[in-house]
C-alpha cells in the first residue's frame, strides 16, 4: 500500500526536515487523534508553545499510530544548500517506499524553490507516481 509522507522542519540550528510516514488506511485516524489535542482557542498544534506535559501527551498520542519517522540534518551543508540537501535525499527515500504523497508545510517564500527541486529529483530517479503538495499547517 502506498505510503503519505507528512513533514515538519525546523531552521534554527541548520535545517532539519522530520518527515512522518502512514499509510492512507490509517490517516483518519491520525487525523482524528491529532485534532483532539488541538485546544478550543488553537487553529493547530504549535509544539514549540506547548508545555512538558501536553507535549508528552502529543508523543504518546503519535507514538499509539506507530508511524515511521526519518530525520534529515544538512547542517553539515552550507546554509544555502541545506534545504535542497534534505529535499533530494527525502526523495530518494521516498522512490524506495514507493511512496504516494508528499505534503510539506507551506512557507511560500520556498514553494517555488521547492517545486524546481522536487520536479527535478522525481524526474531522476523515475518516482513519478510521487505527488507533492504544500498545505498550510492547520
Amino acid at each position: 500500500m502506498p505510503a503519505h509522507v507528512f513533514v515538519d522542519e525546523t531552521k534554527a540550528r541548520g535545517v532539519v526536515l522530520t518527515a512522518i510516514t502512514l499509510l492512507p488506511c490509517n490517516l483518519a485516524m491520525a487525523r482524528k487523534v491529532m485534532r483532539g489535542f488541538v485546544m478550543p482557542a488553537q487553529r493547530r498544534i504549535h509544539f514549540v508553545h506547548e508545555s512538558d506535559a501536553p507535549r508528552k501527551q502529543i508523543l504518546d498520542g503519535i507514538a499509539e499510530l506507530e508511524p515511521s519517522a526519518a530525520i534529515y540534518d544538512a547542517g553539515a551543508w552550507p546554509r544555502r544548500q541545506q534545504r535542497e540537501a534534505c529535499l533530494r535525499a527525502l526523495v530518494a527515500d521516498l522512490a524506495v517506499l514507493d511512496a504516494e504523497l508528499l505534503v510539506l508545510e507551506r512557507d511560500d517564500s520556498i514553494v517555488t524553490l521547492d517545486n524546481r527541486i522536487l520536479y527535478q529529483r522525481v524526474r531522476e530517479l523515475g518516482c513519478d507516481r510521487l505527488r507533492y503538495a504544500h498545505m498550510r499547517a492547520h
